[in-house]
């Protein structure tokens, strides 16, 4: 697995930040803190799946604009609370949908279909990608930390732990069979 993850670790970040992104992201960071991948390049690959992905969205908003959401009538609902939102804070909504659940894949749709120029959304795009790429990857890596610093305490309690679940499952399979057996004699009581 660990092979696996160093071969295509960056291409998994790349094409998973490119559709969705959150969960992708985070994983990176999280294979980043183990050493299978370098954190650099898996925040790089996410800032470019990210950039990639919206770009896309946003210029398929462009050019089938609304014959586009219309086809889609799942769409309609989340572009519509989109737009009311862009249409209240523009830049604030540009920079920061990418960490809006449920918006992530139809802002950028919704804000080609809006008056926002293009080279403007680049822009923003741009910088927003960034720091969500940073954000969400980095929270990936402060997961791995977190886990190890975990592990690194359960060390200590691995032998009690272990007992305890040993017990536990002999007390439930000492349970089962004491049961078992009490419905036998009532069973074998009644029967008589």
């Amino acid at each position: 697995m660990e092979h696996f993850i160093e071969t295509y670790g960056y291409v998994a970040v790349l094409i998973g930040t490119f559709f969705e992104g959150e969960t992708v992201a985070i994983l990176g960071g999280f294979a980043a803190h183990q050493r299978h991948l370098r954190y650099l390049f898996v925040v790089l690959t996410a800032f470019v799946g990210a950039v990639l992905g919206d770009q896309v969205a946003y210029f398929c908003g462009k050019r089938f604009g609304p014959s586009f959401v219309n086809r889609r009538p799942k769409l309609v609902t989340h572009i519509g609370r989109a737009t009311s939102l862009l249409e209240r804070h523009p830049v604030l909504f540009i920079l920061g949908y990418r960490f809006i659940y449920g918006l992530r894949n139809v802002a950028p749709v919704a804000i080609a279909l809006s008056r926002i120029p293009t080279a403007r959304f680049v822009v923003l795009n741009v910088i927003s990608a960034a720091l969500w790429a940073v954000v969400v990857t980095g929270a990936g890596y402060l997961f791995g930390q977190a886990i190890e610093a975990m592990r690194g305490e359960l060390r200590a309690w691995d032998e009690r732990l272990a007992m305890g679940a040993v017990l536990a499952a002999l007390s439930v399979f000492g349970f089962n069979l004491l049961r078992e057996r009490v419905r036998r004699r009532q069973a074998g009581s009644k029967g008589r």
